[in-house]
This record gives C-alpha cells, structure tokens and sequence, in this order.
C-alpha cells in the first residue's frame, strides 16, 4: 500500500538501498476496533522513483530474500490489474447483471464463491495459456474472449470419448495467440478533488484603491 503523507514512522533496520524495516504506531481508533492491535507494527517500506516522483510503498512482506524489492515494486505498478479483475468478473461472468439470483444470505455467499472460484479457474487456464507464448504474460490476454472460449470448449468436453479429452485440453494452449490484446497506452489518472462551485460570481477586473 502507498504511504500516506505526513505518517510518522522510525526506522528499525535498513534492508538496502531504498529498503528499510520501519515500524509505525497503530491510531487509538484502530486498537478500540481491535483491542488485540499492538501499540505498534513492523512494515518494510520500499522507496523508489517512478516518471520522476518519489514513491513510497509499506508491504508485510519484510523478507528481502523472499521478496526482492525490484519485484515488489514492479508488482505494484500492475495495481490495477485487481480493479480491472472485479470488472471482468461483473461485465464477463456475470454478463453485466446488477443483481444476483439468490434471495438467502447463504444463497449469496455460495453464488459469490462460485464466481470466485470460476474466475480464478478461467485464470489459471490463462496463465498456462500465456506461458506458451514467449514474452507474454495472461494479463495481457483479453479476459472476455479467452473465456468465451475456455466456457465453450469445457462444456463440449463431457460428450467426448475419454480417450481424446487429454488433446482437447493441450489444444486450448495453441489458441493462445488470437486472445494477445494491443499493447496498452502508458497513460496515468492521478487522484484529484473536484472544484466545488462557488456561491458567488468570481472578480475578475482590478480594483482601484484611490
């Protein structure tokens, strides 16, 4: 997550350059909604410089074996993969549908589950889809024409001779090539406020003082 400016935070160990372990004070709001909340949290924070600007990344990932810092960052910047996933699964999986069937609480929770654990199938097909294409990766594969034909093709498999589904399934990794989507435009929309309109009518010749 980025840090937010003005936290107060010391640092307990440097990791590297632009790599530190710091630890942060938890609010007096946050330990009355967890009572269990220590006073304070170690975070790694991770410093780098992108388009120019000083960012500034906190992560509970603190093993810098484990997780270079270089793949943090580069994680990072795809952020937004996450946001365009909840896009998929309401526009693609459930076809734009504003509503779900269920009318239960329990109902809800399975028909939820069941979209997740669907996407994340549809996903993972992709991922073995993309590794067979060099320099590829399934995020940069269109999500809504690979799964048309991934939701397709599984629902032809039950009325094929068992013998032949192991190719039917080898098969769906050659198609990867027809679902490569353009490259995607460098572009950023930093978070702004929007003017507030103002009650009166803004002065705009000069005024004389004699």
């Amino acid at each position: 997550m980025p840090l937010k400016k003005g936290t107060q935070y010391e640092v307990v160990r440097k990791l590297g350059r632009q790599d530190a372990l710091v630890q942060l004070k938890t609010s007096p709001q946050a330990r009355k909604k967890w009572p269990q909340l220590p006073d304070t949290v170690e975070a790694r924070l991770l410093t780098r410089s992108l388009n120019g600007k000083e960012r500034q990344v906190l992560t509970s990932m603190v093993d810098p074996m484990r997780f270079p810092g270089a793949d943090i960052v580069e994680l990072y910047s795809h952020r937004w993969e996450i946001e365009l996933g909840y896009r998929e699964m309401k526009h693609s999986l459930q076809q734009h549908r504003l509503t779900l069937r269920s009318k239960k609480a329990a109902g809800i929770r399975q028909e939820l589950w069941g979209v997740l654990l669907a996407y994340n199938l549809l996903r993972s097909q992709m991922v073995k889809m993309a590794a067979s294409l060099k320099g590829y990766t399934a995020s940069q594969l269109s999500f809504h024409m690979a799964s048309v034909y991934l939701i397709h093709e599984l629902s032809c498999m039950p009325y094929l001779s068992p013998g032949t589904i192991p190719k039917r399934v080898a098969d769906l990794e050659k198609q990867a090539g027809q679902f490569v989507l353009p490259e995607r435009r460098e572009r950023s929309y930093p978070r702004c406020v929007k003017p507030r309109p103002q009650r009166y009518s803004v002065k705009t010749m000069p005024v004389r003082l004699n």
